[in-house]
């Protein structure tokens, strides 16, 4: 059966959502979001209108509510099943009714179903969600407002379905404006849309607004980057619990989030490991030949990946091992096993990753996970996975569960590449592998995030992890977080647990981490007063109960087949009791007050979501991957049809599959850091040739008569590289400072004499005046 979609349903179909108002308030690391969805009939029958659309992957919707006219009607949260039936019992009985779910196979996305809209009638829907904001390199707090929803690419047997179209056809607008308090001041608020000048509501610079400039396009998500003075301060809330909930439960009880900065000692930090397995694991599916940012540079997001990789291996360890996968539909790997890493091997890789091109179909990650967690570990190089991709794949969880159980072998950090990545996945695997997560999206580079990332991988893995609370007698603590599995230098750990038990006004707590770091034992401190913080509504209690909810839905599906069914119960009761939606839970609304019934059958329409714009000439139409694939022109773009009825979330399913023309595009000059790090040695060092002298660009002539007599030829390579870097390259320091320190150890290493001649000649050859402790020398 063929199902019409995208663009022939804009054509031929109204779509009833008129726009989408989102209000953002953040409290320092924490974000509240209310989004108003407003609809209206304008057709001659009643309407049933579906929405799928994304939210952050780690937040916790606590409240929905529908306005018809006069009328105020907030849902409940019930199961899922129950929830179901109740919305089509309406609907049948000619009721209106509302019903918000959570994808059964990824938590980043939601559908919303909007029941029995008759005819000239307007709704407004009030959705409200609350999230913790990550950390980026740049100690920028990172929101997330997911606007686009790119096709999430099924295997065989999975679904979770979406109707989306180019975001310049969408139908509905979206305002967005967000105010911004901490203890702290706020420095500056950065976005990669166009935002209103900042302003600030108080002297002291703690409180700020912003918004969207006009004529914003729903092209992209919308991203913050929010900058506070001091942000490394370790911080404990203390919250109250609810008045009219049962002491003793979770809402009941007070809850305290506390928010930990590990400081390693200097001296550890400053030596990295020597050894490790690092797998490096490559998205090439069609939509990684999409370009990277919407802007007119047309660079895609492979060939910044390559780039990446590039920068990855020259910066590697002598005495590592390591291997690159990259994965489409199938899976390809450079190398049978890991190899250690060598002139030979890191030039066989490197060949190899010249050719890598977006040509292996749909995003099928889970295969090749499995492969890389099947083969034998080897001895003392613990092993460290990263994985690119631009993460629109539909078995979310199932992806997260198997880096889970796998765990205990690897740490996992994961790039997120692109509009539409799926927060969930990429968040998910990092969280669960021990590791760290980072999105490029934007104007962003890919290269300093993912070199911050191997810098992390580089640190001595910390151990033997504990958290240890000393409090009053008569007050008892219950941690909702799972244990704390990695910790890295000046990234944030956070902790909620539940407060039992009363306390006097003046009382305190004390929470402590303990830890081993590279053979010495750490710890880490913080006191905190016990009084509940005022007006923070019950934003701490609900992310609390979203963390057990989020450990509890993972167990579930661990023991799944085995005896214990109390799992799922128990997370729809706390679902029930915090209000915080779940997998196994749904918000549902009935207009009980309306007497009079909705009439006549109603009419589906599926509310497209903007998906990223891919120009007609970057699209080769080819044959689908599955064997029940239909094939719809529309337009110029092919698509499979979509299905997503109000009381299943299994049906076909969208793919988008891209192939680039034959006659290569005219290749942009490389990048002339790019083309000095091409030229280095796996041993860290660069060899005395016109290649070297062209990157330099100097003639190889006017390099060799500026050698000091007495020098050796790949010493005065290697300075004159390094003081290259310095000179002319500071702005990129995060790129090239790992393989910078690797040469300044081969240097050391060979004794040499004359160092200081070469540094001064080479300054002298190239305009420069870097002093030789600058180069670690």
């Amino acid at each position: 059966m063929m199902n019409r979609c995208g663009l022939l349903t804009l054509q031929k179909e109204p779509v009833p959502l008129k726009s989408i108002e989102v209000e953002l308030e953040v409290r320092d690391h924490v974000a509240t979001v209310v989004s108003t969805l407003n609809y209206e009939n304008k057709e001659d029958k009643p309407l049933e209108a579906v929405f799928v659309f994304p939210l952050p992957g780690d937040a916790a919707v606590c409240h929905f509510s529908a306005k018809i006219g006069q009328t105020q009607i907030v849902a409940e949260v019930k199961e899922k099943q129950k929830a179901r039936e109740e919305y089509d019992d309406a609907l049948s009985s000619g009721q209106q009714a509302f019903l918000l779910e959570e994808s059964d196979q990824s938590p980043d996305i939601f559908s919303l179903s909007v029941g029995s809209l008759p005819p000239g009638e307007s709704a407004s829907i009030r959705l409200e969600y609350v999230t913790e904001l990550s950390v980026q390199a740049d100690d920028g707090l990172r929101f997330c407002l997911p606007a686009v929803l790119n096709p999430r690419y099924q295997p065989q047997g999975a679904g979770v379905q979406v109707t989306s179209v180019p975001a310049s056809l969408v139908p509905y607008s979206l305002s967005f404006s967000a105010r911004v308090s901490s203890p702290r001041p706020v420095s500056k608020v950065e976005s990669n849309c166009s935002l209103d000048p900042l302003q600030y509501l108080n002297t002291d610079q703690t409180q700020a607004t912003v918004k969207l400039a006009a004529g914003h396009k729903f092209d992209r998500d919308v991203e913050l980057l929010i900058y506070y003075k001091d942000a490394h301060q370790p911080t404990a809330v203390v919250e109250a619990g609810q008045a009219s909930a049962e002491p003793g439960s979770l809402m009941g009880d007070s809850v305290v989030m506390v928010s930990l900065y590990p400081e390693f000692p200097q001296s550890v930090m400053s030596s990295m490991a020597s050894c490790g397995e690092f797998v490096f694991l490559m998205d090439r599916s069609g939509s990684m030949g999409c370009p990277i940012t919407n802007s007119k540079q047309q660079e895609t997001r492979i060939s910044s990946a390559r780039d990446t990789l590039l920068l990855l291996l020259k910066s590697l360890p002598m005495g590592c091992y390591f291997n690159i996968y990259s994965f489409g539909s199938g899976y390809e790997h450079i190398f049978p096993k890991s190899v250690e890493y060598s002139q030979q091997t890191m030039e066989e890789a490197l060949k190899k990753v010249e050719q890598m091109e977006a040509n292996l179909g749909g995003t099928e990650i889970l295969q090749p996970l499995k492969h890389i967690y099947s083969q034998p570990c080897i001895p003392n190089q613990p092993r460290q996975l990263f994985v690119f991709t631009d993460g629109e794949v539909g078995n979310t969880k199932e992806v997260i569960d198997l880096v889970k159980k796998n765990s205990g072998s690897h740490r996992c950090f994961s790039f997120g590449i692109g509009e539409g990545a799926s927060s969930a996945l990429i968040n998910g695997m990092a969280k669960e592998g021990g590791g760290h997560a980072q999105f490029i999206t934007g104007t962003d580079r890919m290269q300093p995030k993912v070199m911050q990332s191997l810098r992390f991988a580089l640190q001595p893995a910390v151990v033997d992890i504990s958290v240890t609370w000393d409090l009053p007698k008569e007050v008892s603590v219950t941690v909702l977080s799972p244990p704390i599995t990695a910790l890295f230098q000046g990234q944030r750990s956070l902790i909620y647990a539940q407060l039992s038990g009363q306390s006097s006004e003046a009382a305190e707590g004390c929470v402590t981490v303990k830890y081993s770091l590279a053979g010495h034992p750490s710890e880490n401190q913080l006191h905190f007063s016990l009084s509940p913080a005022e007006d923070t509504g019950l934003t701490v209690h609900r992310l609390g109960a979203r963390t057990l909810i989020r450990s509890l839905e993972m167990d579930e599906r661990e023991n799944r087949g085995q005896q214990d069914g109390g799992v799922k119960e128990k997370v729809v009761q706390l679902s029930v009791q915090s209000g915080v939606s779940s997998s196994f839970t749904a918000f549902i609304a009935v207009n009980k007050d309306n007497s009079e019934m909705i009439q006549g059958p109603l009419v589906r329409r599926n509310i497209p979501t903007p998906r990223e714009f891919i120009s007609k000439e970057k699209i080769k139409l080819c044959q689908a991957q599955t064997e029940d694939e239909d094939r719809l022109e529309l337009r110029g773009i092919y698509c499979k049809g979509s299905v997503f009825s109000s009381n299943t979330i299994i049906g076909s399913s969208f793919y988008f599959i891209f192939g680039f023309p034959a006659a290569a595009p005219e290749q942009p000059p490389r990048d002339p850091l790019l083309h000095l790090v091409s030229l280095q040695g796996a041993s860290g060092c660069w060899l005395l040739d016109p290649a070297l002298a062209t990157a330099l660009g100097k003639t190889n002539e006017e390099v060799e008569k500026s050698k000091p007599e007495k020098a050796n030829s790949e010493v005065w390579a290697t300075i004159l590289a390094l003081i290259w870097l310095h000179g002319f390259k500071m702005d990129a320091k995060d790129e090239w400072e790992l393989l910078a320190m690797k040469a300044a150890s081969w240097l050391r290493a060979q004794n040499a004499p004359c160092v200081t001649e070469c540094v001064d000649a080479g300054n002298v050859l190239l305009g420069c005046s870097v002093k030789k402790e600058a180069l670690g020398l």
